[in-house]
């Protein structure tokens, strides 16, 4: 009998485009991919966004989304080929045989039904289990994923688990009817990596278990080195490389692939920090209107000219609350923020338009963060007529300025969001805080959303900018490589606390104290055996302890 689960024959998918103005357009977005998959492996699927990785993954179970057509090829599972087989089957196929985890689990769980009513749902419906043993076999992967309170989180609902609980849950969803293979859709990618870290471990030692194959779709090739026996390089709907881990990891033979392994090739040079920070964060504590517990306590940080502060910790530590007490939106409770030698409003409203200008923010979501309704050259422009009066030539000269530095160019004014790729979105996001002519220009999170190749370009640009316009960073952000490429100096923040500052030799060079080291410890490393590596050290702690 054949050990091959999976076999994906010249696989293409469409889509269909409606430019504006314009007749709709077919257009091929996998362009004839094959690759097989052996019961009890796993292969990694990696490539920057728009790869085709989700679409190849969703393929797999005959699935196209979003308005996406298989056009094209052979989809094998166990033996049959899969395309042409009809509804009926291919629901029971989707939900015994071949499960799927999204990247989102919080957007996946139906909010009004407890934890264990859903993990259970697939297999009673295609009557794989009693009820009774449907149950315990949750539990039991509840317990073998780590979950806290095995026989009884169940009963919770999914807002009452943190982000990192529920995407455990979901994997124990995936597991409960035993199926053959599992598509694992950036299971990792939205949590920070003290939670990422634990995840991953669980799904590894999950797919280890069980014995089940799987599909790991990801951008980060570090974690993907960790988990899969074999990965496939993508691009633009073509399979660039394909071949074992170690040939990936260590022997890359595309150019393309060598450009993934290498990422995160930025390299700081600072600058001397001056006898007076531009910003400083003086003993804050604070909390948020309606409650009686404070989410910051005593925060000190400075910030000096053409510097780069990083604000670093594990979601909930407080990191993205002091900078709405920077910008005053939370007035806090007790402290100062000084800026610039001057002691700003603690509330927004009484802030001049001058603190205003000097001190700007990029958002995280660039799409969340313009108006769909208004084109490029209109939101570059806003800043520049709010605050220094430009109008028609002028303003137009510098919005072209500003397209230049954010390595755009003229043509990206009259477009709008919708018609920009989610690094350009991120750069014209840049380009409008910068039309403020700010001194300070609070980073949230900027490059968590994108691939590793487009974060790097973003890391590059604002290392460029920071050059040229001598404006200061106060960059928020969970990634640790990103910190070590970009940061002058470190905030490590945990549980509304700073528990460790300074410089960043000074922070990145042990003694560490035990939430900053492991936060570093954490950090996925770009080499087979690490995750092996910190489940045994853990194992040893815990036994010790």
């Amino acid at each position: 009998m054949s050990d091959t689960l999976l076999k994906v024959k010249d696989l293409k998918i469409g889509a269909k485009i409606y430019p504006p103005g314009e007749k709709p357009k077919d257009i091929e977005i996998v362009h004839g991919v094959s690759f097989e998959l052996e019961k009890g492996k796993v292969l990694g699927l990696i490539g920057e966004s728009g790869a085709g990785k989700s679409t190849i993954g969703l393929a797999s179970m005959a699935y196209g989304r979003g308005g996406v057509e298989i056009t094209g090829g052979e989809v094998w599972v166990n033996g049959r080929e899969i395309l042409h087989t009809n509804l009926r089957d291919l629901r029971r196929l989707r939900g015994m045989e071949v499960t799927y985890v999204s990247q989102s689990a919080a957007a996946s769980f139906n909010p009004a039904k407890k934890i264990m009513e859903q993990v259970v749902e697939a297999s009673l419906h295609a009557g794989k289990f009693s009820k009774k043993a449907a149950e315990a076999r949750a539990r039991e992967l509840f317990a073998k994923l780590g979950l806290p309170d095995p026989d009884n989180i169940g009963e919770r609902y999914p807002h009452q688990v943190s982000g990192g609980q529920l995407q455990r849950c979901m994997t124990a969803l995936a597991l409960c009817p035993e199926p053959d293979l599992v598509v694992f859709d950036e299971p990792t990618t939205a949590l920070d990596v003290t939670t990422q870290i634990d995840v991953l471990m669980a799904i590894k030692e999950a797919i280890r278990d069980t014995g089940v194959a799987a599909l790991y779709i990801t951008h980060d090739l570090a974690v993907v080195a960790q988990v899969s026996d074999e990965i496939m390089v993508l691009k633009m709907g073509d399979m660039v490389e394909y071949g074992t881990t170690d040939q990936i990891i260590n022997h890359p033979q595309e150019e393309y692939t060598r450009d993934l392994v290498s990422v995160r090739s930025t390299q700081h040079d600072g600058k001397p920090p001056t006898d007076n920070p531009v910003l400083r964060v003086e003993n804050v504590t604070a909390r948020y209107k309606g409650t009686n517990f404070d989410v910051l306590h005593n925060v000190v940080m400075d910030l000096h000219p053409g510097q780069t502060l990083a604000v670093v910790g594990e979601s909930g530590s407080g990191k993205s609350t002091t900078a709405r007490v920077i910008t005053g939106l939370l007035p806090p409770r007790d402290g100062n923020i000084v800026f610039d030698g001057r002691e700003l409003s603690p509330d927004l409203e009484g802030r001049t338009r001058e603190d205003l200008r000097e001190l700007q923010m990029i958002y995280q979501m660039a799409d969340v963060a313009m108006n769909p309704r208004q084109t490029v050259g209109t939101i570059i422009g806003r800043p520049l007529e709010f605050y220094f009066g430009m109008r028609g030539a002028e303003k137009r000269k510098r919005i072209i300025e500003l397209l230049d530095e954010i390595e755009l160019g003229v043509e990206f004014m009259d477009r709008y969001p919708a018609e920009l790729s989610g690094g350009q979105k991120q750069r014209v996001c840049i380009a409008r805080a910068l039309a403020a002519k700010p001194k300070v220009i609070i980073c949230d999170e900027v490059t968590s959303a994108l691939d590793p190749l487009v974060a790097d370009g973003i890391l590059k640009l604002l290392e460029n900018l920071q050059k040229i316009e001598d404006v200061a960073y106060l960059f928020i952000t969970h990634d640790l490589a990103t910190v070590k490429a970009i940061a002058d100096s470190i905030a490590v923040m945990y549980q509304g606390k700073v528990v460790r500052y300074g410089t960043k030799a000074e922070v990145l060079s042990p003694p560490f104290d035990d939430y900053t080291d492991l936060l570093l410890s954490s950090v996925p490393e770009m080499r087979l055996g690490w995750l092996e590596e910190v489940i045994e050290n853990r194992k040893m702690e815990s036994a010790g302890n």
